[in-house]
């Protein structure tokens, strides 16, 4: 099938406007996760900065850093940064900038449930390694006293396509439970779901599966959900406590761990501590070379995303993202202040 992306572009001016024609275009593609975001970046710069031009096709996280390793982009998206591996690949070299962070929410549609549902770490655990096949499961209901859980088959709905999101969810899965990671499905950006899921491609393919579908539920980026308007399970934490999907827990979750930041910001919270934390959620990082052949370009670019990590992390909140802590803002505006 082929891959499918939309492209991020500047709207058009108004009538009686006549935009300056842009010197400089600028091509990115990867994750849709942050895309609604990235945006609305491109959207507000452009037309502050009509001199350049700013693609970014949403194609998935690992298709991105496939364009990025092959270099026929400016820069890419991943919500899984790369490896190390990945890196030696890449001639001119990577850095690696943290963006922006979000939460990754199981979003269902049960019709008449009567309340949230709340899911504990084993039980959501077992919906996705097909252990709990049924909504009303025992150990469904003994978490939600109260709620009219139906006699219907859990369908789980997950990515096709090769997604940081389902990075996000299953490097969570892998570091809560060992039979995940040792003999299940374990860590990556496209995993065998063994026929026990529908597929869908992108984060608003799975969004909108879910909202068709009863009995259904899905790993989705919060924004999505909500603009959707799904219901999302509150998720027990690390410390025990059910915290919903929501700005403060996932402000939570970052403020609580952020001084595990390395040199090269490559920081994944695959369980974070802290009392009131969402339990899934995950930086989302830009790709750049650290070397351009083309200097105007790479000074565009730099223009670029460093007003993304200043003023464009005004319109995280309203998009449904987390916005980066500011010592993490910090390090990334040095870190492309560093590429030449």
């Amino acid at each position: 099938m082929a891959v499918i992306g939309v492209i991020l572009t500047a709207p058009a001016p108004g009538r009686g406007q006549t935009r300056p024609a842009a010197t400089l275009t600028l091509q990115g593609a990867g994750a849709t996760f942050p895309a609604p975001l990235y945006r609305r970046w491109i959207s507000v710069y452009t037309t502050e900065h009509p001199e350049v031009a700013i693609d970014y096709k949403d194609v998935g996280s690992g298709e991105g850093v496939k364009r990025f390793v092959a270099a026929s982009l400016d820069f890419a998206a991943s919500d899984g940064a790369m490896s190390d591996e990945q890196m030696t690949q890449v001639n001119a070299g990577v850095r690696l900038v943290p963006a922006t962070a979000g939460m990754v929410v199981l979003a269902y549609n049960l019709p008449g449930l009567g309340g949230e549902l709340k899911l504990s770490r084993d039980v959501y655990l077992d919906i996705f390694d097909g252990t709990i096949v049924k909504w009303n499961d025992p150990r469904i209901r003994a978490g939600n006293p109260g709620l009219t859980l139906p006699n219907r088959s859990i369908v789980i709905v997950a990515r096709q396509d090769s997604s940081g999101t389902t990075f996000a969810l299953t490097n969570h899965l892998s570091t809560i439970s060992a039979p995940w990671r040792n003999v299940g499905p374990g860590v990556g950006y496209l995993v065998d779901w063994s026929r026990r899921a529908t597929l869908a491609r992108g984060n608003e393919g799975v969004a909108a599966r879910v909202k068709i579908s009863e009995g259904a539920i899905g790993y989705v980026e919060y924004g999505f959900a909500r603009r959707l308007g799904l219901p999302m399970a509150s998720l027990q934490n690390r410390a025990g406590r059910y915290v919903a999907p929501a700005s403060p827990a996932g402000q939570a979750a970052l403020a609580s761990n952020v001084k595990s930041m390395p040199p090269n910001l490559r920081l994944f919270l695959p369980d974070p501590d802290g009392e009131e934390s969402y339990p899934l959620v995950s930086f989302s990082w830009l790709l750049l070379y650290d070397r351009y052949p083309d200097p105007q370009k790479s000074a565009a670019l730099k223009r670029f995303v460093t007003w993304g990590l200043s003023e464009g992390q005004a319109y995280a909140r309203e998009l449904g993202y987390i916005e980066l802590p500011r010592e993490v803002a910090a390090l990334a505006r040095a870190a492309v202040e560093r590429i030449p």
